[in-house]
């Protein structure tokens, strides 16, 4: 077994979904209908996190604004770590009502709901009169941003052909990065502006990602398993049609993938009493939710939050003072992010997931201990009245180099993995619960960081570099193997093999008809007799 393999046991399923689909040979952009459905996902769907990544990159570009520090009195310590963490915090407050959503209106009506409150959170930030006020506003826009993740995460993998699927899901959180280019390049430009339309102006404009979305999202299809759960088969299947064969009703591909999607759905909800208590009712499910409890901390607790939200604090730790110079490292760092967010995403279907996973904590690691002792160097020399160039130098290329080190998992994978963990039933409660961890992490180490670096300074960053060593051992031992299985055929991982192959007879009973063999020319079925 290759050390990469999963150490735990894992049932092997038949992938027979995917092995149709790899011999498809038409490109998307060939399929007229296919390339109209991904067009549309970008801006809606994968335009989500738009506005995860330009509220980190505002909070963050904004406590360096002169106007917004003299506004709300220079907050330091646990009151700066506070209004940066509400918006964790509003987050980890609508999380239990995100599944509900989900399954009451389906996965664009959800997007279309958080969108709303986001709109109205950012009108409330930009007219914020006192701090109090402009906390609420961060509460609001938090609480809006986990009702659009889950449902469109969820919608990108349930209505993406599954060649492109690993890709797409790999690119949601690519649009993060130019949420913090967009926050990074306006806050850039109205550094210059005097008085408080200074930070004003990029608060307002927090509302332009979430509008988008409001425009187009009720433009989509649905998902074809949520419209399948609610037995409107009819519309599910005429979606797959539409999307999936470019509109041939005969294909043979549709046909097996809606046998799949229907006779596995039905198999989930008959185990499922759809309650939170789902997620730990057998060994195989404890599992997975072990798993995206822990992947929640790791996106979180990786030391990302301290490049995310306190650059600044972190650049004048090392010599770096001026305004202007940290504003135009914290876009060009933000740059850097999206080019490696977006070529990690691509390469997504070249390597395994597990390896994928394994080289991001390894290498964030070894990029955390070295920009540790170079911080170590740098912070001494300031402190004793000195400069240490070379040192300084030193910490802001590992600062760089933990973008590439961190999108090859964290980044690039966690929708992707969680779509793929999760079956049908509990997908939309199994995203929220990695919300659920992910935004605790968030909202504590937000608080906690400017409190470590103004107590103990660079021996702060120690800590980060134990916690790294930690995962290292948890994603070796834990992490199952997911890459080149169906959605369905990853329902079953954990489970009973019986199950598995009970769904896999009804699909090749689909494909293979009693008196004739079907061979496959990309979706045009060609009948040979036997």
């Amino acid at each position: 077994m290759s050390k990469f393999t999963t150490k735990s046991a894992q049932v092997a399923v038949d992938p027979i979904i995917e092995s149709i689909v790899n011999e498809d040979k038409v490109p998307w952009y060939s399929k007229p209908n296919l390339r109209w459905l991904y067009f549309m996902l970008f801006p809606t769907c994968m335009g989500v996190e738009l506005t995860s990544g330009f509220d980190s990159q505002l909070i963050n570009a904004l406590q360096i604004v002169e106007s917004w520090k003299d506004y709300f009195d220079d907050p330091v310590g646990h009151w700066k770590g506070f209004i940066s963490a509400s918006y964790s915090l509003g987050a980890l407050i609508s999380l239990p009502l995100v599944p509900w959503c989900n399954h009451k209106f389906g996965r664009r009506w959800s997007i279309f709901i958080g969108s709303c409150i986001m709109i109205a959170g950012a009108i409330v930030q930009g007219a914020s009169q006192h701090v109090g006020m402009y906390i609420v506003a961060r509460l609001m826009l938090g609480f809006g941003i986990p009702v659009c993740i889950v449902a469109g995460s969820a919608l990108i993998g349930e209505l993406a052909y599954p060649k492109e699927r690993p890709v797409l899901t790999s690119l949601f959180n690519v649009s993060y990065f130019v949420g913090q280019i967009m926050a990074a390049g306006i806050c850039y430009g109205t550094n210059r502006i005097t008085g408080n339309a200074g930070w004003r102006v990029p608060s307002y404009l927090q509302i332009v990602p979430s509008l988008l979305q409001v425009s187009l999202c009720l433009f989509l299809p649905e998902s074809p398993r949520w419209l399948v759960s609610k037995d409107r088969i009819e519309e599910a299947n005429a979606i797959l049609v539409k999307y999936h064969a470019e509109g041939n009703a005969d294909s043979e591909f549709v046909k097996a993938e809606m046998t799949q999607i229907t006779e596995t759905i039905k198999i989930e909800y008959e185990a499922s009493k759809e309650t939170w208590f789902d997620l730990l009712r057998s060994a195989g499910m404890r599992r997975r939710a072990l798993i995206t409890a822990m992947l929640g901390l790791f996106t979180q607790w990786s030391g990302n939050t301290l490049i995310s939200y306190y650059l600044g604090d972190l650049l004048t730790m090392i010599g770096y003072t001026n305004s202007q110079t940290k504003q135009t490292i914290n876009l060009v760092n933000a740059c850097w992010s999206l080019v490696m967010a977006f070529t990690v995403a691509m390469l997504v279907r070249t390597f395994r997931r597990r390896v994928m996973y394994m080289t991001c904590v390894c290498a964030l690691l070894c990029v955390y201990i070295a920009w540790t002792i170079s911080m170590e160097r740098a912070v001494t020399a300031q402190e004793n009245g000195g400069t240490n160039k070379a040192a300084g130098w030193s910490t802001l290329i590992f600062i760089f180099l933990y973008a590439p080190c961190y999108n090859i998992g964290f980044n690039a994978l966690t929708y992707t993995y969680m779509v793929e963990l999760w079956p049908y039933a509990l997908r939309s409660r199994g995203i929220s619960f990695f919300q659920v961890f992910g935004r605790f992490a968030g909202f504590f180490t937000t608080f906690v960081n400017p409190i470590g670096l103004n107590s103990v300074s660079w021996r702060y960053l120690i800590s980060y570099c134990c916690w790294l060593g930690f995962e290292v051992v948890f994603v070796y031992f834990m992490f199952p193997e997911t890459s080149g299985l169906s959605l369905e055929e990853l329902a079953f991982i954990f489970e009973s093999k019986d199950v598995a192959d009970q769904v896999t007879a009804k699909v090749e009973k689909t494909i293979h008809h009693e008196d004739a063999e079907v061979q496959r020319v990309g979706d045009a079925p060609v009948e040979r007799k036997v």
